[in-house]
Parts: structure tokens; sequence; C-alpha cells
């Protein structure tokens, strides 16, 4: 926004001519005020649900609302603090050398807002770009000052294989890596395994021991590229793997970063990818948590996911509230281990799902930070402004994907993606348009490699943070879905009363609601009932999908796509054999026995389990040796 004369805009104008140009358009702006003050003034900014619980939230008309002055001095004073922040960026260079101007050539402003003396009753809850509550988004460049980061989802056959995709996806502009494993990975299985009989490589990469990650990762500086790892189950000893691969390669450990979802909460609510019980899982994350704050600073140990819940059948109001609710329950996990929550919370980072409803999804995005910088602030008490910030990675929806008329994903991808960065999304991943069949060709990833660089490069949307804040629809979804998710933390809450009803929590009273209501089933039905209901609608018509029940007459051609050969299988077996006649053996036995130990004990297990990795103790022999010790989970049956 272009405040007292001063425009923030770095456009290809250079020399005198430009300066003579801005100093003219300065000139020009006195009178009547700044573009950004002419374009919103007289235009009320927030239009609120009617019945929303949101404090201070606008009724009536604008013009029976006055405000106070109170009101807009603190509106003038966010003004200030944001301008302050963003010349302070501006003179650090962390504001791009790029053309913000529209296609046609007109400048655009970083920042648009009311016009002083015009803010809204209940534009607090709007705010400024990076700062409380952080509806606007993190930082206050936007993406001015560092654009979202593409980092596609990879992983299939095996190591090798995915190593060569890794290094296409980096080649082409791909800023970092995300791992995708297959199932007998994550469910704590080695390939050779007879669980794992026709799974091994075909929805992932097959990983089964440090071996394999010294693969995945050749010629890929650990160090240099940050590298994201959907896992959650057998997370922790995977973590290792990639920690010991790392130390391989000569890589600076403190500097490694990255993300490991490690979000088991999800996995009993959704996807259904466990190992143990709950607290032998809680246990090794709350180990994991305080090593990463001691030695990792800059990695982050929980990617707290909402993607499983939606595409399981939630709602955006669902997703969002029970994502948020396991965020909770992981920082009471690190509070109760004696952790600081302004150390230890800027390292929980989020992963969301970006669906078809473009203006609901973008309005869940932005209800996230102000709920979770609330939730930190005042429930928790964080101080910084890291800790109270929500960071999150988004894919667009594997669930919209259509079998029929495939090339319609196309389409569909990019409006997510859209949805994605206008919500302001740190990372971002575009699926392809053959996901919904098998793993993507490397034409179909190409295609959602340049889907994010076409929106990145080509559609302006990086000029200005938060381009539909103050709008009156984006605002009352925001303020709906917030009212919403506060109902779901409400429930949790009544759920944890009748688990402990003393009130003496052993985690915290979140952890306690959603453990009661996992064992409860409560999630589940929630999410099966909403499955349904959408189910139905489709089936009626009442919800349209184009190729499904609307327009359903096709000329595609057939698509080709990636199929994984069983020779895969038989190969990884085959190494995997050969790796374990060439261990030493006998060091492989103490260091599993040593880890059982570990578990019989209350240290920390991260050591004991990175010496069985660096004697290439495989994944499977961990995660048996620990379920020998904690048990298994077998989910209770219901109807």
């Amino acid at each position: 926004m272009e405040q007292d004369g001063t425009s923030r805009r770095r456009g290809t104008e250079a020399g005198s001519q430009a300066e003579d140009t801005e100093a003219g358009s300065r000139a020009a702006d006195t009178a009547a005020g700044s573009p950004a003050e002419r374009a919103v003034a007289g235009s009320p900014l927030v239009g609120s649900a009617a019945g929303s619980p949101v404090a201070g939230a606008a009724a009536g008309s604008q013009g029976a609302d006055t405000g106070t002055e109170a009101r807009h001095r603190e509106a003038e004073a966010g003004r200030e603090r944001w301008e302050k922040r963003y010349a302070e960026a501006e003179a650090a260079g962390r504001v791009r050398d790029a053309d913000f101007t529209t296609l046609s050539g007109s400048p655009v402003e970083p920042l648009y807002g009311p016009a002083p003396g015009e803010e809204p009753t209940g534009f607090e809850r709007i705010g400024w770009p990076g700062e409380f509550p952080f509806t606007r988004g993190l930082h206050p460049t936007g993406y001015r000052g560092k654009p979202w980061t593409i980092r596609q989802f990879a992983g299939f056959g095996n190591a090798t294989q995915t190593n060569e995709r890794y290094k296409m996806i980096l080649a082409q502009g791909g800023g970092g890596l995300s791992v995708a494993f297959d199932m007998p990975t994550l469910m704590g299985h080695d390939s050779d395994d007879a669980k794992s009989l026709g799974e091994v490589g075909h929805c992932g990469v097959a990983v089964d021991s440090a071996a394999d990650t010294d693969l995945l990762f050749a010629d890929i500086p650990l160090d240099e590229v940050t590298t994201s790892m959907t896992i959650s189950g057998p997370a922790v000893p995977v973590f290792c793997m990639y920690l010991v691969s790392a130390e391989r390669q000569g890589a600076d450990i403190r500097r490694l970063n990255g993300t490991l979802q490690t979000d088991i909460f999800k996995e009993y609510i959704a996807q259904k990818e466990w190992l143990f019980s709950p607290e032998p899982h809680l246990r090794l994350i709350g180990d994991l948590m305080e090593y990463c704050a001691g030695n990792i600073p800059a990695y982050k140990p929980l990617s707290v996911s909402g993607y499983h819940i939606r595409e399981a059948g939630a709602t955006a109001a669902q997703e969002l509230a029970f994502t948020l609710a396991d965020g909770f329950g992981y920082v009471e996990l690190g509070l109760s281990r004696g952790l600081d929550v302004d150390a230890f919370a800027p390292g929980l980072s989020f992963f969301f799902d970006a669906h078809i409803d473009f203006f609901e999804e973008i309005a869940k995005f932005r209800a996230a930070r102000r709920i979770w910088a609330r939730w930190l602030r005042d429930v928790y008490g964080a101080k910084t402004a890291k800790a109270q910030s929500l960071r999150f990675h988004t894919q667009t929806a594997g669930v919209s994907l259509t079998a029929q008329q495939p090339d319609n994903n196309i389409v569909r991808t990019a409006v997510e993606a859209m949805a994605a960065v206008l919500g302001g999304t740190n990372s971002l991943h575009t699926n392809a348009l053959d996901e919904v069949l098998a793993l993507p060709s490397e034409k179909s990833a190409q295609i959602a490699l340049r889907t994010q660089q076409v929106i990145a490069e080509e559609t302006g949307v990086m000029n200005v943070a938060d381009p539909l804040g103050g709008s009156w629809y984006v605002e009352a979804l925001t303020d709906r879905i917030e009212a919403e998710a506060e109902r779901v933390f409400e429930h949790i809450g009544d759920l944890a009363a009748i688990a402990v009803p003393s009130g003496r929590h052993p985690i915290g009273k979140m952890t306690s609601g959603i453990l009661r209501g996992i064992e409860d089933g409560w999630f589940t039905g929630e999410i099966a009932d909403s499955a349904f209901a959408y189910q139905q609608a489709v089936e009626k018509g009442e919800k349209q999908v184009v190729g499904v029940n609307r327009h359903t007459g096709s000329i595609s051609d057939e698509l080709e796509i990636l199929r994984v050969s069983h020779e895969v299988e038989r190969e990884q077996n085959r190494i995997l054999g050969e790796r374990r006649a060439a261990r030493d053996t006998p060091a492989v036995d103490r260091a599993l026995a040593d880890l059982v130990q570990a578990a019989r004990g209350t240290g920390n297990m991260i050591e004991p389990m990175l010496a069985a990795v660096r004697v290439e103790a495989t994944l499977g022999e961990i995660c048996d040796a620990l379920r020998a010790e904690w048990g298994v989970y077998t989910e209770p049956a219901r109807f």
C-alpha cells in the first residue's frame, strides 16, 4: 500500500525516468488520496455471516457504525507497523527485484486495505500481513518477499528410480523434495515380509534400510535441499535413516531443513497407518521433538496433516478443526516434556488439502492462521510471532480427480492450486492428471509442475499480499469456518471431561479429548457422515462433477499410465537379502537389544535408534522389535 507518498513498488523501470514517473504519480495522488485509498474508499471490507459468534463482527450498515477513535488509531498504528516492516525488508534485500505491474503495465501496490479512518468494526480480526492474528499472512512482504516453495510429492519403485525423478524435478525448477513411500514402508514392514507381497514400490518408494536412503538422496546435498517425508507410523526410524544418510554425505547435520509428518493422531482419525497404540507413538514423537530442538533447530519434526482427513470425506470446517485440534495436542505434548513453547512451536507445521470450492478453501487457510495464533497466544502462552505463526504445505485434492475425462483434472488442479496461493500457502504440491489411476508418469508430473510455474510467473498473484482480504464473501466465509471449528474444539473439550473427570490430564485437555474421540469412533463417524452426504448429493445431481454426472460425452484418448513392474519387488528383495548377509549381524542384534532396553525405560530413544540404523538394521526389524515390546493396536469394531 502506498502511504504518505512513499511507494513500495519495485518495477522494471530504472533510472531517472522511473523516478520522474513515480514522482508524478505521487503528485497526482495528493488531492485524491493514494491509488489504494481511492480503490477502497467508501467500500466496507467485512461482511460477516448472520449469527456468527465472532467478537466485533460488523452488524448493520457501515454508515450506522462509525466506530471509535481508538479503533481507528489502532488500525492506523497497524498500518504504520506494516509500512515499517515492509521498508525494513526492502532495505535488507528481502523483496524480490521483479516486475510488480499488471499485464497492461499498471503498477500495483504490495498491499491494499481500508483508507485511514474508514476501518470497519472488527478490522482487528483482519489486520495487516506479518502480525497477529496473521489472517492476511505471515510476512509483511507476502510473496514479493519469498514465493511459495514448489514441492512435488514423488516416489515409486526403488530408491534409484525415485532419485532420478527427484533430479528431474529439481532440474526443472522444483524447490524441494517430498518423499512418497510405498505401503510396506508406511506400515513398518520390510519388502520381503509376507505382508508386503505385491505392494513393493507401487504407491511410493521402497525403503528398507539406510542403504536405500543413501540411494534415494544420491548426489542431492541434504544440507542444501529441504526434504519433506510423508510418513507417520514408522516416521521416527525413517527419519533416523535420513539422518544417517546425511551423515554419510558429510552434511552439516545442524543445517538440515525439512519436515517429517509424524502425525499419528490423523492415522487413527483417517488414514489408518499406525504401528502401536497411541501412547507409544506419542512417546516417540516427544523424543523426536526434544532431539530436533536440541540438534537440528531448523528441521520440523511434525507436520500436522489435515490432507488425509479431507481426502477421507471431511468437510472444510472438519478438516480445519480436527487438524488444529491435533496440533494443539502436540503443543500439549511438548509442554508436558518441559519444552519452551516459544522454542518448539515454530517447528510445528501443517499440511492441508486444497479442494475444488475455490473461496471456501481460501477462507479455510485464512481462518487456520487466525485460530492457531489466538490459541497459541491465549491458551498455551506463546509470546513470539514465530511461535504463533501457522506454516503450512498444501496439496491439491486427489479426491477431486476423476477417472472419467482425466484431462479435466489439469483444470481442477490449477483452480485448487490458485486457491492455495491466494490463501497464503508456504509450499505446494500440484497433483498430476493421472494420479486417480496410478503414480504420475514423467509427462503428467511435468504438467503438474508447470501448473505451479504458470501461476507463479504469469498470473500476477504474487504481486499483492492477501489480495482477497476485505472481500465481504471471503471474510464472511473465514468467520463462519472459524466459528464451526470453535464448536468442534468445544465438543473435544467435552470428550476430555468424560475421559478425565478429575481434570488432571496426563498430557493436556485437548489430547485427552482427542484420545477419547479416537476410542469412541467420534472422528471417524463424523467424517463418514460427511462423506456419505456428499456422495448422495453427487448421485442425486445436487453436486455436479463434469465428466461424471454432467457433460459426460468424451473424445479423450486412452491414457497411458505409469506401471511399476513386479521385477522391482523381486530385485528389492534380492538386494535386501545381500545386505543382510554382508552386515555385522551381532552388531545389529546388540543395537536392537539396546533399543528395546531404551523402550523399557524413560530416556530419549532417538540415539539408540540411530545406532541401530547405522549398522543397517532394517525398518521391519526396528518396528518388529518395538511391536514385540509395546504390542499392536487394533481398532475397535463399530457399526
